[in-house]
């Protein structure tokens, strides 16, 4: 029997984590998608599968901070957890009123993020 895997879906426009953090997902025992844009993370498929976002903040196109307001507007309850260089506290405090799980600032560590998909999976 083959045991279903939490989907954890990654949308960051920077190709080192969308290689990277797969793989560190998969490690931590859920199942990984990866998406360059909110834009090909809104076309696919996946998101109704998806159980938690790990979202960048700053990408071309929708933002982080969008994504997470289109998909409040569609009814969604997808947990987020933002993860982002950008220090703006004004940017995190609205990201966390609007329901985020956390807000993680790169480079973030292993502990961090685990904590983090704990915390969206309670």
């Amino acid at each position: 029997m083959i045991a279903m895997r939490s989907l954890v879906s990654v949308v960051d426009d920077d190709e080192s984590v969308r290689e990277s953090l797969p793989d560190l997902l998969l490690e931590f025992g859920f199942a990984a998608q990866a998406f360059s844009s909110a834009e090909e993370f809104l076309a696919s498929s996946s998101i109704d599968n998806t159980e938690c976002l790990i979202l960048d903040m700053a990408m071309p196109g929708i933002s982080g901070l969008e994504l997470q307001r289109q998909l409040a507007l569609r009814g969604s309850d997808i947990p987020i957890v933002f993860i982002t260089a950008n220090t703006d506290e004004t940017i995190r405090a609205i990201a966390l009123d609007r329901g985020a799980i956390d807000y993680l600032f790169k480079p973030f560590s292993e502990v961090a993020l685990l904590a983090a998909l704990n915390a969206a999976f309670e």
